[in-house]
């Protein structure tokens, strides 16, 4: 299929699967919170795709990452399915679906940021690659400000969007799955991330 092709069929299954989501979620204000990502992104993607296409293998990421968001709003984290079949797999006294979450919170934001400053700024791998895991880190803490403020503002009613099940080391574990998820994504990708750049520069679409 070509890449235009596959792109656009992924971006009308994401809406369909966005909308579908938001017909009866769990909690109205938790979905809306927790699809606000994908609802940032999708537009700004669209918006900069003809001046800065990303590799294929970001879309695809991104588009997983989109996915997985999506079941934490329409469930909540606490209750996703997936999350209740890890648990018991794996004898777990929480369900685990939010640490996939914040795992792909670093994993994907480290790959979006190292190919901007490779294909933009930078030369030196080394250096994008710390500035990536920074920016993945940031944005991670972030995320759990946005938590802490929601908490102040709604009181109880933030219990679901905040998902942190009774465990008082919850801000603490979801940065540290964030940290894992940007480590993976450098030692696993790199080299095939560094190739796709390649033909990217070279002016090939992959």
């Amino acid at each position: 299929m070509p890449r235009e092709k596959f792109l656009i069929l992924s971006m009308l299954t994401l809406l369909l699967v966005l909308s579908l989501s938001g017909i009866h979620p769990y909690d109205r204000i938790t979905w809306l919170m927790e699809v606000a990502p994908v609802l940032i992104a999708l537009p700004v993607m669209a918006a900069t795709y003809r001046r800065f296409p990303l590799t294929t293998l970001l879309y695809v990421l991104i588009f997983i990452h989109a996915l997985i968001l999506i079941a934490g709003g329409t469930y909540t984290y606490a209750h996703v399915p997936l999350g209740f079949w890890i648990q018991d797999l794996l004898s777990l006294n929480r369900n685990p679906y939010d640490k996939i979450g914040h795992f792909m919170q670093g994993f994907v934001p480290f790959l979006v940021t190292r190919e901007i400053l490779l294909r933009t700024y930078l030369t030196s791998r080394r250096m994008a690659a710390f500035l990536s895991l920074c920016v993945a880190m940031a944005i991670s803490a972030w995320y759990e400000l946005i938590e802490w403020w929601a908490a102040l503002a709604m009181g109880q009613g933030a219990d679901e969007f905040l998902g942190t099940q009774g465990d008082q080391w919850d801000t603490q574990s979801d940065m540290f799955f964030a940290f894992i998820g940007a480590t993976t994504a450098l030692l696993l990708l790199s080299r095939l991330h560094d190739r796709l750049m390649d033909h990217m520069n070279r002016g090939e679409t992959v």
